[in-house]
């Protein structure tokens, strides 16, 4: 049996296209993010799975969102201390 995972290839009819979001909405759905790279096809699936979830199993939504905001602040301290520490190396230059 192949143990290796399959990867959902993206079809060939795989379009890219551009939305206009206000500069309000596009912060509030990058709040989402869990990390930088993440892109906002990813941002945006991300979204309607949670509005599915909240309406099948609003208890597990509210769970992923806790964990959503459990990492942004996991990222945003690294950032912080990353921050400090280079501005802790101009200072001892």
């Amino acid at each position: 049996m192949n143990s290796k995972k399959k990867i959902k290839k993206k079809s060939n009819n795989s379009r890219v296209t551009t939305i206009k979001l206000l500069d309000e909405t596009k912060l509030r759905v990058e709040k989402l993010r869990e990390h930088k790279k993440e892109s906002y096809d990813d941002l945006l699936r991300k979204i309607l799975y949670i509005l599915n979830l909240v309406r099948d199993e609003p208890e597990k939504a509210k769970k992923v969102l806790e964990k959503i905001s459990y990492l942004r602040e996991q990222v945003e301290q690294k950032e912080r201390e990353q921050k400090e520490d280079l501005e802790k190396e101009k200072k001892g230059d």
